[in-house]
């Protein structure tokens, strides 16, 4: 298949300092303490987990349900990607990702059955294995 290529750059000290996390093809983002744990507008690490793990999912999604015989238009994810400190720093517990799907040939029953098994089937969900993700799956339309 292939090897992604992703890169970050931090200068100065933690509470000081700023980075930016940059994948191979895509824009810099950038990101510092504040925005990583004081709600300050920016990104950090989880939101670029929760969005890989997001698109990923979705992609693995419209697959699984073509394969089912339902037919998927659109499928929007988002993904809640928990940090709490624990015992030595912190964590990353639990993600819970919410998917609308647009798609005909089926109905909610089955959404959230293909839902559920393929969000242990995607290359990121495998990698993120020890994390506890959830799926809530939506039939829209």
């Amino acid at each position: 298949m292939g090897i992604s290529h992703a890169k970050s750059t931090w200068s100065g000290t933690l509470q000081e300092g700023q980075g930016a996390m940059q994948p191979a093809n895509g824009p810099e983002v950038p990101f510092s303490l504040v925005t990583r744990f004081e709600g300050k507008k920016g990104s950090n690490p989880e939101e670029m987990i929760g969005a890989a793990l997001s698109g990923c999912f979705s992609m693995a999604l419209s697959k699984a349900l073509a394969d089912a015989g339902m037919t998927p238009e659109r499928i929007e994810t988002t993904a809640k990607v928990s940090l709490e400190k624990d015992i030595v720093g912190f964590a990353i517990p639990k993600i819970e990702l919410h998917t609308e799907v647009r798609a005909s040939g089926g109905d909610q029953a089955k959404l959230t059955a293909i839902a559920t098994e393929t969000k242990s089937l995607c290359p990121v969900g495998k990698a993120l294995s020890t994390v506890l993700v959830t799926v809530e799956a939506v039939l829209v339309g």
